[in-house]
């Protein structure tokens, strides 16, 4: 049985960009601002393996205990451009804030939304896995990838839902979840898009009054993740119980299931 420890929320700063998780390990049985925010991370390249979770420390899960190979041409690819084509008259978009189970359901439940698929993006690793990016070493972002009808739902709703979702004031951090895969993120694919994106920070920082760490950027190549982390809270999460995912549902999302 997969269990989830509870972790002291006080963490020292050493271990920021870690990948220091309270997210039970799902792996399965048988195995702009126009620039970012200030980035507290070395060159993957000169990374040495980080600390996984505490989780695998007690033995739930497998840590990685190599770094993963990132040679000049994976980095390229993984760099590049997001060349997956929405369906006819839909648009992207990609969000990280946290653990990506539950932002998922939150974008799910928005009418106007017509698929969504959760993923890693922004690193320099070709087809990483979940090991991978909590290794800490690759740089990728936990997001979701939203596709909607502009018709019938604009970018700013979709915002409105991502700032309501998580902090956006604390770096590499949602809760207990830390790493720089936790980061806080809006990566666009039109101009249209930066500017609201932009525009909407503009204003959630005058609402907070703190620092916003959000980076906003272009959409990089998304990695879908694996099977097992798609609609994870609508199939039931860790305890079966299913979450809804009608239009409009304001039920409390229980984050891990």
């Amino acid at each position: 049985m997969l269990l989830k420890t509870c972790i002291p929320s006080t963490i020292t700063t050493s271990l920021l960009i870690s990948s220091f998780s309270t997210k039970p390990s799902l792996l399965p049985f048988s195995q702009n601002l126009s620039t970012p925010f200030p980035r507290t991370f070395k060159t993957p390249s000169l990374y040495t393996p980080t600390i996984m979770s505490w989780l695998n420390k007690l033995g739930f899960g497998a840590a990685r205990t190599d770094t993963p190979s990132m040679d000049s041409s994976s980095s390229a690819i993984a760099q590049g451009s997001d060349d997956d084509i929405p369906a006819p008259g839909q648009q992207f978009s990609q969000f990280g804030a946290g653990c990506f189970w539950g932002v998922e359901l939150a974008f799910q439940r928005v009418p106007g939304v017509t698929k969504t698929e959760v993923g890693y993006t922004q690193g320099y690793l070709h087809n990483p896995t979940y090991e991978d990016i909590c290794s800490g070493t690759t740089f990728h972002s936990e997001v979701v990838r939203v596709q909607y009808d502009p018709k019938e739902c604009s970018f700013d709703s979709l915002l409105d839902v991502f700032w309501d979702r998580h902090d956006p004031t604390t770096l590499n951090r949602q809760g207990n979840d830390v790493g720089t895969q936790y980061r806080s993120g809006i990566y666009f694919y039109t101009p249209e898009q930066e500017k609201a994106a932009i525009e909407g920070r503009d204003r959630q920082q005058k609402i907070l009054n703190r620092n916003i760490v959000t980076e906003i950027l272009p959409a990089k190549k998304f990695y879908r993740a694996e099977e097992y982390h798609q609609q994870y809270l609508a199939k039931g999460g860790r305890f079966g119980s299913r979450q809804s995912t009608e239009k409009g549902c304001n039920d409390p999302i229980r984050c891990y299931g």
